[in-house]
């Protein structure tokens, strides 16, 4: 109503209106106070922005386009389905979701990510993204991120792996990242010599819990690992490792592996290499894993539940991981000018602002 209107009501009229504002008011504040509680209880990601079908209406065939590339990668290498899943865990621990582990080496940036320790040589799966981002830049073209191709990515590799089992909604609208550092991996991503405190901490930086932690650490079902990532502190010295099992390791491995040199490769999962199952906790309760970060989780009796549930409830593990999965996808993601969306994935774009490399 106008001022002029209000002026002339009586005061009864005007009491009621005061009291009617002011139930409107509080129905207001009620109604704000729902939706900050509902992102508290929701996941992060989708409180950040990213949305189940985000591509429906501006790309709507990017996650047919990704999963026919993946498929047609996973089937001729199973291997490349375990890399691409370490692929997107190793670009959200750095920096966050935000595709900054495929950029190439620079004249002002030669140390990115994917040259750091963790990553160099062993990080695999980024041709398949390269197929992708291709298919999907002939689509739509300037409208899929890369991180967003990674994620699908991911989230293909493990449904082919687990022979469909593992089944994620994956939700997009993630942007580019612009910075990448090799130091920055080395200092995130955790190291295979991590104690379970170790861990628990560097989890919890990236709002991940306990409980995701010891499910997510179930990718290792699937994979290789160089000798040199668990030699010194499992096999050359006393550890709780099955006899048995370093017995066989010791004939696949020399007894000083050097990175980049003499340095073979073993299956992280001897029972089902090539199979995203649940096989690894089993391993675990049976001494029967590569890491000393994978023994560690059954260091406490809280952790030590959480493997035999993984490891003997049918469907328990696949559905954990999925959600975790996706939690984990949502990490630090970069929106509005912090981010860009890539033409090519392996470097910035042209124009992009410039950010100093640490």
């Amino acid at each position: 109503p106008s001022v002029q209107a209000t002026l002339h009501r009586p005061r009864s009229a005007l009491s009621s209106l005061a009291t009617a504002r002011a139930k409107s008011n509080t129905m207001a504040a009620s109604l704000r106070l729902a939706v900050v509680v509902m992102c508290a209880l929701v996941l992060a990601s989708a409180c950040q922005g990213l949305q189940v079908g985000y591509y429906k209406k501006s790309c709507p065939r990017v996650e047919t386009i990704v999963r026919d590339a993946v498929k047609k990668a996973v089937y001729k290498n199973a291997g490349i389905g375990a890399g691409l899943i370490r692929l997107l865990f190793h670009d959200c621990f750095v920096q966050g979701c935000d595709g900054s582990v495929l950029l190439d080496p620079t004249k002002t940036n030669p140390k990115p990510e994917k040259r750091s320790p963790p990553n160099f040589p062993s990080l695999r799966g980024f041709e398949v993204i390269d197929a992708a981002k291709d298919a999907v830049e002939k689509a739509c073209p300037g409208v899929v991120s890369c991180a967003d191709i990674v994620a699908f990515a991911a989230r293909d590799a493990a449904y082919f792996l687990s022979q469909y089992k593992v089944k994620i909604n994956m939700p997009a609208g993630r942007l580019d990242g612009r910075i990448s550092s090799s130091d920055e991996a080395l200092n995130n991503l955790p190291p295979p010599f991590f104690n379970l405190t170790d861990l628990v901490s560097i989890f919890a930086t990236k709002g991940l819990n306990t409980e995701d932690m010891v499910v997510l650490s179930g990718a290792h079902t699937v994979g290789i690992a160089h000798c040199s990532s668990f030699v010194s502190d499992r096999i050359a010295v006393r550890s709780d490792i099955d006899a048995g099992f370093a017995n066989i390791l010791r004939k696949r491995c020399p007894a000083k592996p050097v990175p980049g040199g003499n340095d073979p490769t073993v299956n992280q999962d001897s029972v089902t290499p090539n199979a995203l199952d649940n096989q690894y906790y089993k391993n675990v309760l049976a001494k029967k894993v590569l890491f000393t970060s994978d023994a560690a989780l059954v260091s406490s009796p809280a952790t030590a539940k959480m493997v035999r549930d993984n490891a003997f409830k049918t469907g328990w593990w696949e559905d954990k991981f999925a959600k975790a999965f996706v939690k984990m996808a949502g990490v630090g993601i970069k929106t509005g000018k912090n981010g860009e969306i890539r033409k090519n994935c392996r470097v910035v774009n042209s124009g992009s602002p410039r950010k100093p490399h640490y």
